[in-house]
């Protein structure tokens, strides 16, 4: 299990390498002081968990993870508290209150273990399985496969999942280049799950209309109907 340290205090990452000596089954992939150093830690050593501070300066770590195409598991450390609800918002692994104590933070390790069996992490060039969402005080860890449609709003993209209809910081551009060939654009304004489109009809005055699972209605455009017929649609 490699293990990237993101704190921002020397004392609190010598005290996280202290205790994860204690595990011989991680490997301490690296260390960042901050949101930036961290995003490019990431790409370059791909840990498969981040034990990651909140308060930060600059970025917080709630603001890394939205930066990140693919984020790998998290536990959170931090002196603070009131992070924990919106930490297991996000489905993070667990949150870790410092001084850390070596019993919690090897039950963590272990369930890291654990989701890292079920969930192997994708090649470099997969798509990734699950995004970070921060939409003000609210945040969420979202598997692909659950999204049904993404929707052009100005520079951001209102993402349609479970009754959720938050907005992420990414252009459809951006969104339909990272995340496979499942996601097809249906205009200019809509990326669609395919895994979640039903039909695709004739609509009023002749125009395309894709029928998405949840009911929802999305008007295609005729230069991306192509596309979707090949589909099976």
């Amino acid at each position: 299990m490699r293990v990237l340290i993101v704190d921002d205090e020397r004392l609190a990452r010598a005290e996280l390498r202290r205790l994860l000596a204690a595990h011989p089954e991680v490997t301490i992939a690296g260390e960042a002081v901050n949101a930036a150093q961290a995003i490019e830690q990431v790409a370059q050593l791909r840990p498969d968990v981040l034990l990651l501070d909140v308060q930060m300066p600059g970025a917080s770590g709630f603001d890394l993870l939205q930066a990140l195409d693919d984020p790998p598991e998290v536990i959170f450390t931090t002196a603070f508290d009131r992070y924990a609800l919106q930490a297991f918002e996000v489905n993070a692994l667990d949150y870790l209150q410092k001084p850390i104590q070596a019993p919690r933070l090897a039950a963590a390790l272990q369930r890291a273990a654990r989701r890292l069996s079920l969930h192997p992490l994708p090649a470099a060039a997969a798509a990734p399985r699950q995004l970070f969402i921060k939409d003000g005080e609210r945040c969420w860890f979202v598997e692909t496969g659950r999204i049904r449609l993404f929707e052009s709003d100005g520079n951001y993209a209102r993402v349609y999942f479970d009754a959720e209809r938050p907005l992420l910081l990414r252009s459809l551009n951006q969104l339909e280049e990272r995340l496979g060939p499942r996601f097809v654009r249906a205009s200019r304004k809509h990326l669609v799950n395919l895994d979640h489109a039903r039909t695709m009809t004739a609509g009023d005055g002749g125009a395309l209309v894709l029928e998405m699972t949840d009911g929802m209605r999305v008007e295609v455009s005729r230069r991306r109907a192509a596309a979707l017929r090949s589909a099976g649609l």
